[in-house]
């Protein structure tokens, strides 16, 4: 059963359609908000409250306007970037866990700091073109469902993904030979 059919369904407040829905898309809507964040906590809360909405405002829902997933992480995306700008109290559960991989602890601990300086490039990357590249590498999304959820135009994703590469070469050229074998691992 397609994505409309459902919320069709729902419009008729019917939960189990709703629950077929969240559980299609709640991944995709977390993995999205975890790139964006670089929070678990806050991901599941961004995701948990954005496929509430789908349910609060199941009746306003317009057929054929947008195709729903595009819609729902336009939603997502803009939750994020809403709780990006809102200032942060850092906790001791935001730290991260220690990797835990089959690699001898050397290469884990080099393979961590190539993380952490393309995870620190990204984070001093300006906000739209950081979101591009995360929906672009992270997310495999094309350009045109970037554009969507970006709410712009598949010429202005391409810029900013090209700016987005540009700066982050830039950012890493010190660090480039590390980074690359790092990825190819």
């Amino acid at each position: 059963m397609d994505d409309e059919t459902l919320l069709g369904r729902m419009k008729q407040d019917d939960s189990a359609a709703y629950r077929l829905l969240v559980e299609r898309h709640v991944d995709r809507a977390y993995a999205i908000a975890l790139r964006v964040l670089g929070n678990q906590a806050d991901a599941e809360d961004v995701a948990q409250e954005c496929l509430v909405k789908v349910w609060t405002h199941r009746h306003g829902w317009q057929d054929g306007k947008a195709k729903f997933s595009t819609w729902l992480y336009r939603v997502v995306v803009n939750r994020c970037i809403d709780l990006r700008r809102r200032p942060t109290n850092d906790c001791l559960d935001d730290v991260p866990e220690p990797m835990d991989d089959e690699a001898d602890s050397v290469t884990t601990i080099h393979r961590g700091q190539v993380y952490g300086k393309l995870s620190d490039a990204m984070g001093r990357l300006p906000e739209q073109q950081r979101l591009a590249l995360t929906l672009s590498y992270f997310d495999d999304l094309g350009n045109s469902e970037i554009a969507e959820i970006m709410q712009t135009t598949v010429s202005a994703v391409e810029s900013l993904l090209k700016r987005g590469r540009q700066a982050l070469r830039d950012k890493l050229r010190r660090s480039e030979r590390d980074v690359r074998l790092a990825l190819a691992e």
